[in-house]
């Protein structure tokens, strides 16, 4: 695949420019281009793919279900991609999206081993001038961001990295060959999301895989499995009906919204519904009352269950205990989805360093130093994830009106219109930015959401000649305050979570997710345009 095409570097006055060719970037290509607009996609790397194109660790995968993690902009292509089964894993992901941009025609206005480093607006031209590592600026009316929520990886500053003689590996950019730990001492630092999939592979490799662990995180099972041909026919038969009724769903999927809390039912109702829940697998568990999220009573029923299970299933109960959390309430960091990673901890040659008792220290030539042991490693895997949300946003220097940067607009915490538009920066779109319901839904359903508002705007700016748009301070901040307020009537902020910036050092604690749900957002949205773009500063050309 790779950088089959170059964009005529002639053409470097353009309409539009996007940065990122992942699942954002290349639907807002696709709605652009079928505007008339001359569009750019800029990629910094040498394919499509965005978050599944960097993401290869062992048992990389999504915790959507396929059916729902997709386009459903083209029933043609729903029913013509078939996916093999319930979760699908990054390479099946990775080659759907280059099967879009081949059958989209895209490659051709993608410009790959292009790293962003700076758009500025200009306020007597009304255009951006994007600056990139390599070639000459271009300008553009009209810039989006499509650089994802989870693409600006987080390695951790521990004394001494620099000094380690093994291989070292971060999750978040994983070779693309791959990497064989046969016969390795592995250590790996972090238990989230990409920690949890690759610790059961990497452990069937390795020599001896130490585990550290900081803040263990709950777990629940999978229990993935190959789609039935049989299902996946009749599924397909109603593809486009489901579509609709998932529109102003509040997780953008089929997941029917719980009716009932935990204390409308008898503890032996409760119990069987977990259990219901545990043995069907996927991120259900933490939906089937309706105050899990809102009330610690409801909270702590759901995280006791997790929790005796993972007694249960751990032979040692000293390392299961380690690997019980308590420090933050089910579900208000993201919940893993997971296939042997309890079982994982039976096997001789896994260990894991509970880091709450002995902290780390350093990183040494030849392993890694804890208060009170040394551990000798060949590799070490970074599964510390990412400064998400706004990470990938603030590595560019964005200047709007003014001369204001966005890192001097944000420093004490994101602020954006719907997470959509910021106020000083005209033209400029954030898919799924902070303040957006993003990371809380099916971020595939919620880019779509974003990628077709920000289509219709632009259709809007064109047709009746208008040069710029940014919302108003006034407004921006009322939406920044609304979603705080409905944030703080649940637990998440109760968590040191990557939604509260709580994982990177000095970033600002702000719950950055919209929490109000797709369809709820998507009728703000709705509502905000037919009414003529209500919060917004629209100027003449």
């Amino acid at each position: 695949m790779g950088n089959q095409h170059t964009p005529d570097a002639a053409t470097d006055d353009l309409d539009a420019v996007i940065v990122g060719a992942g699942v954002a970037g290349l639907y807002m290509l696709h709605r652009l281009r079928a505007l008339g607009l001359r569009t750019r996609v800029l990629e910094m790397g040498d394919d499509v793919g965005g978050t599944w194109y960097w993401n290869r660790y062992p048992g990389a995968r999504c915790d959507i279900d396929s059916l729902d993690y997709s386009y459903s902009f083209s029933e043609e292509l729903q029913q013509e991609w078939d996916w093999s089964a319930r979760f699908a894993d990054q390479s099946e992901i990775l080659d759907y999206l280059r099967h879009v941009a081949e059958r989209f025609d895209l490659r051709r206005d993608i410009q790959f081993d292009t790293r962003v480093t700076a758009a500025h607006f200009d306020e007597t031209t009304q255009r951006w001038t994007i600056t990139t590592e390599t070639g000459a600026p271009l300008t553009a009316r009209y810039v989006v961001m499509a650089t994802g929520c989870l693409s600006a990886q987080q390695v951790p500053d521990i004394p001494g990295l620099e000094s380690f003689t093994g291989d070292w590996y971060h999750t978040g950019a994983w070779p693309h060959d791959g990497v064989d730990f046969t016969g390795q001492r592995v250590g790996i630092i972090g238990t989230g999301s990409s920690g949890v999939q690759s610790i059961p592979i990497i452990a069937a490799q390795a020599r001896h895989l130490h585990v550290f662990q900081r803040t263990p995180n709950y777990v629940v099972p999978a229990r993935n499995a190959p789609l039935d041909p049989e299902y996946l026919r009749t599924f397909k038969a109603r593809y486009a009906d489901y579509r609709r009724e998932t529109l102003y769903s509040g997780a953008g999927t089929g997941r029917p919204a719980p009716t009932q809390s935990a204390f409308d039912v008898s503890p032996e109702e409760r119990e069987a519904a977990y259990a219901a829940a545990w043995a069907g697998g996927g991120l259900n568990f933490a939906s089937i009352f309706t105050d899990t999220r809102v009330k610690h009573a409801d909270n702590a029923i759901a995280a006791e269950f997790v929790r005796n299970r993972i007694r249960a299933t751990v032979d040692d109960p000293v390392t299961a205990e380690a690997l019980c959390p308590y420090d933050f309430p089910i579900g208000t960091r993201r919940i893993c989805l997971d296939t042997n990673y309890y079982e994982t901890y039976n096997r001789p040659n896994v260990t894991l360093v509970n880091l709450r008792q002995t902290p780390l220290d350093a990183i040494t030539p030849t392993g890694i130093r804890t208060s009170d042991d040394t551990y000798e490693l060949d590799s070490i895997v970074f599964a510390t994830g990412f400064n998400a949300m706004t990470g990938a946003l603030l590595a560019i220097d964005i200047c709007g009106r003014s001369g204001q940067t966005l890192q001097e607009r944000w420093a004490a915490g994101p602020q954006a219109y719907l997470g959509i538009s910021v106020a000083g920066f005209p033209n400029l779109f954030t898919i799924t930015g902070p303040g957006s319901p993003s990371v809380l839904t099916n971020m595939a359903a919620a880019i779509e959401q974003h990628v077709d508002w920000v289509t219709d705007c632009i259709t809007h700016l064109e047709a009746q000649g208008i040069a710029t748009i940014e919302p108003t301070a006034t407004a921006e901040a009322a939406w920044m305050e609304h979603v705080a307020e409905v944030g703080n009537a649940t637990l998440y902020p109760e968590a040191n979570s990557w939604y509260m910036g709580a994982n990177i050092p000095g970033k600002p604690r702000v719950f950055m997710p919209y929490v109000g749900g797709l369809g709820v957002y998507r009728r703000h949205c709705e509502e905000i345009a037919a009414q003529g773009y209500e919060g917004f500063v629209l100027t003449g050309g």
